[in-house]
């Protein structure tokens, strides 16, 4: 485990770099219901052809060779292959009883590619990525019934613990809360990474990340960035950001958004641009990278990366748009009243004379 007190200390004087996107690499090596299954896994009932975080138990070097491969591009934070190691989204595979073991093994792998490309001067950290799992817990998915869920948000909170307890005793220097639609299913993520606080377990520092979905400007559950922040706050995040859903073009003004009310590091990962007919991501790394270099250039960002379609090209190009640019400057804690709903309510700021009242 890499001195967490240390990347504070990395993050004041450089912008640092995250990875990119697991799953586009994977994908990149065709695998097939064989390869996902490996020898352990043959007689499994049921496909498992998707499931990337069973190949940290099936391929674990090709898990390795990614991070590799990413690190060597310049990422200064590894984020582990977990998104859907969790029994909620592992359900669909009949795979819960392997949550433990999934979040373990990724959190070795990516130690292992850390550590071999960690020096005195430039430390690597790994990240426990903790994804949003496949439910929600604010939104019916049946029309006809809108009190309806197919989640409780007890059941969150247990899977979420699950996943957490697995990645912090593997030794994740930070944990990653992700691509969050709904921001209840954070919630239960923030309670039961609280609960293990209680159990006496040592609880690096949170990354947090929320993801709006299209042009609305609003997460999947309606939140505008700044409520998303003002729901977020008191878990004193190391940072807050966004990632997923668009490209750099369309996040930005989000993310401007997220700069000028979040007291803490802000983080952006977006998308190699939007979809195309097909499902993939056509922009380059130098139209990604010239994105990111502008919002540097701008004071926005502290931490910076890439999420769906973006490959170690685009992470070499990231890194050398950013580099030896001033990570945005913290703003000091705001004292004044902030609730949130869809939106963010600001009390307005007392008088002296009704402050003597």
């Amino acid at each position: 485990m890499t001195d967490t007190t240390d990347i504070a200390a990395h993050a004041a004087r450089k912008i640092l770099v995250l990875d990119g996107a697991m799953g586009t690499m994977i994908q990149q090596a065709k695998p097939d219901e064989a390869f996902y299954r490996g020898s352990r896994f043959a007689d499994h009932s049921g496909d498992v052809g998707g499931n990337n975080e069973l190949l940290s138990l099936t391929q674990p070097d090709l898990i390795r060779d990614i991070h590799a491969d990413f690190l060597e591009a310049g990422a200064d934070i590894l984020c582990t292959n977990t998104f859907g190691a969790n029994s909620v989204s592992q359900a669909d595979y009949n795979m819960q009883h392997l949550v433990g073991e999934m979040n373990a093994e990724s959190v070795r792998l990516a130690r292992e590619a850390a550590d071999a490309a960690s020096t005195p001067d430039r430390p690597r950290w790994v990240a426990g990525g903790i994804g949003p799992t496949n439910q929600t817990a604010s939104i019916s998915p049946d029309v006809n019934d809108p009190g309806f869920r197919a989640v409780t948000f007890d059941d969150l909170a247990k899977a979420y613990g699950e996943a957490a307890r697995g990645l912090i005793e593997a030794g994740a220097d930070l944990l990653l809360i992700e691509t969050i639609f709904d921001t209840l299913n954070a919630k239960a993520a923030l309670f039961a990474i609280d609960s293990l606080k209680d159990e006496g377990l040592d609880v690096p520092p949170l990354m947090i990340s929320g993801t709006i979905t299209d042009r609305s400007g609003r997460t999947l559950t309606g939140q505008t960035p700044e409520a998303f922040w003002v729901s977020m706050s008191h878990a004193r995040p190391f940072s807050i950001g966004l990632n997923c859903a668009l490209g750099a073009g369309e996040m930005r003004q989000h993310v401007r958004t997220l700069s000028e009310v979040a007291d803490t590091r802000v983080s952006a990962y977006p998308n190699a641009g939007l979809p195309n007919e097909m499902g993939g991501y056509d922009e380059t790394p130098e139209e990604t990278a010239a994105h990111l270099a502008e919002w540097a250039d701008s004071g926005l960002v502290n931490i910076v990366g890439g999420c769906c379609g973006t490959t170690p090209d685009h992470i070499r190009a990231i890194a050398k748009a950013v580099e030896g640019k001033t990570p945005r400057k913290i703003p000091q804690k705001v004292r004044q009243m902030r609730l949130s709903g869809l939106e963010m309510f600001e009390a307005p700021a007392a008088t002296a004379k009704e402050g003597a009242a």
